[in-house]
C-alpha cells in the first residue's frame, strides 16, 4: 500500500511536540511539506527529520495531487480559512482545537465538509485518551448507574499564556481560558456522556487578572514572555451550567486566579458509582455495597493519545471510519462554547430550544 503524503501547517509548539513525531511513527505516512509562515522553522524540521520540503505560503502546497492529509496547526483565527481551503481542494483535513473562533465558523468548516466529502476531523485528542475511553465504557455499560450530573474544573493560579500574544487577543484566539482550556474538558464530558445537544446554558466570564500586563505577577509563562504593549481582551475565569438533553454539566476554569492551587478534573456523578478524572492522568471510582463503601484506582496502561488520534486520522482515509473528533461532533461542543461567552455577554441564560 503507497504512504500517505501528509503536509503540516503550522510548525510551532503543538506540531512540534505532538503532529510530527506521531506521523513519524506511524509507516503508512510519508510528510512531504512542513509549512510555516516563518521559514526558518520549516527549515528546521526538514533539517532535523530529513524529509519533506520547507514551504512558506500553504496554497503553495493546495493543488499537490499526492498530499492526500493536512494537519492545521496554526493560530486559531487562520484554522477555518486553511481547513475550507484544503477541503475544497480535495485533503482531508484534522484541524487542530478548537475547530473554529465562533460556532458560526465551525458550522462553515462542517457545511464545506458534508459539500467536499473530505475527512475533516478536530484535534480534540482526549477522544482517544485511555483513561477518557475507559470511562466512556463504563457509563456506556450502566457502570455509574443514571449519570445525572458533571461537574469540570480546569484552574490553575497564574497560567496566561504568552500574555499580550495571540493566546490572550480575542481577534486571533476567539477566546481565553474556555476556548483554550475548556474546549478540552466539555469535549470530552461531552464524549463520554454520548454528546448529547445542549438545551440552555448560563455563564459568566471575566477578564480580571491579565489586563494590567507589565503589573502581572507568575511564575513562569510557557508561550512566551509578556509583551507590555500587547492586547489582553480575554477571558482569564469562566463559570457556567448547561443543561443537556441527559445530564447536567456546571463548570469552574480559570487561567488565572488568586488561590494557589492547580484543580484540573473531571467529576462524573451517577446514581450507582462516581468517578474524578484527574486530567490527563488516572481516575478513582467511589461506590457502595450494602453498608460498604469502597473508593477504587484501576491500574491500566496509558496509551499516547497523540499517537492514537494520528493513526486514527490516517485510518480513517484508508478506510472511510468516521470518528468520535469528526467535525458534526465537535461542532455541539463549539455550540455550547459559543452559548457560554453569549450568555456571559448578555447576562442571561441562552436557550437552544427555539
Amino acid at each position: 500500500m503507497a504512504k500517505i503524503k501528509v503536509a503540516i501547517i503550522g510548525c510551532g509548539t503543538i506540531a512540534t511536540n505532538a503532529h510530527i513525531p506521531s506521523y513519524l511513527n506511524n509507516p503508512d505516512v510519508e510528510i512531504k511539506y512542513f509549512c510555516d509562515i516563518i521559514p526558518e522553522r520549516a527549515e528546521e524540521k526538514v533539517k532535523k527529520h530529513g524529509v519533506g520540503t520547507a514551504v512558506v505560503d500553504y496554497h503553495d502546497i493546495l493543488n499537490d495531487d499526492e498530499v492526500q492529509a493536512v494537519s492545521v496547526c496554526t493560530p486559531n483565527n487562520l484554522h477555518n480559512q486553511i481547513s475550507i481551503d484544503f477541503l475544497r481542494a480535495g485533503k482531508n483535513v484534522l484541524c487542530e482545537k478548537p475547530a473554529a473562533r465562533t460556532y458560526a465558523e465551525a458550522l462553515e468548516m462542517q457545511k464545506v465538509q458534508h459539500e467536499t466529502g473530505k475527512v475533516l476531523n478536530i484535534g480534540v485528542v482526549n477522544r482517544f485518551n485511555t483513561s477518557v475511553n475507559m470511562i466512556k465504557d463504563m457509563i456506556d455499560r450502566g457502570d455509574l448507574g443514571e449519570v445525572y450530573h458533571v461537574y469540570a474544573s480546569f484552574r490553575a493560579h497564574r497560567s496566561i499564556p504568552g500574555l499580550g500574544g495571540m493566546f490572550t487577543t480575542k481577534e486571533i484566539s476567539g477566546g481565553g481560558v474556555l476556548i483554550d482550556w475548556g474546549v478540552h474538558y466539555l469535549d470530552l464530558i461531552m464524549y463520554c456522556l454520548g454528546d448529547p445537544q445542549p438545551l440552555t446554558v448560563s455563564g459568566e466570564a471575566y477578564c480580571k487578572l491579565g489586563r494590567n500586563i507589565p503589573e502581572y505577577s507568575y511564575i513562569s509563562m510557557w508561550a512566551s514572555e509578556p509583551d507590555p504593549n500587547g492586547t489582553y481582551d480575554v477571558d482569564d475565569f469562566i463559570t457556567g451550567m448547561v443543561r443537556t438533553e441527559g445530564p447536567t454539566i456546571t463548570l469552574n476554569g480559570a487561567w488565572a486566579q488568586n488561590i494557589g492551587e492547580d484543580e484540573c478534573y473531571v467529576d462524573f456523578i451517577g446514581d450507582k458509582a462516581g468517578i474524578r478524572l484527574q486530567y490527563g492522568s488516572t481516575f478513582k471510582i467511589y461506590s457502595a455495597k450494602g453498608k460498604s463503601l469502597y473508593e477504587i484506582i484501576p491500574n491500566y496502561k496509558m496509551e499516547d493519545a497523540f499517537q492514537n488520534e494520528i493513526n486514527a486520522f490516517i485510518r480513517c482515509i484508508q478506510t472511510g471510519e468516521k470518528l468520535p473528533s469528526h467535525i458534526d461532533t465537535v461542532a455541539i461542543t463549539a455550540k455550547m462554547m459559543q452559548g457560554l461567552y453569549d450568555s456571559s455577554e448578555a447576562h442571561k441564560e441562552v436557550s437552544f430550544l427555539d
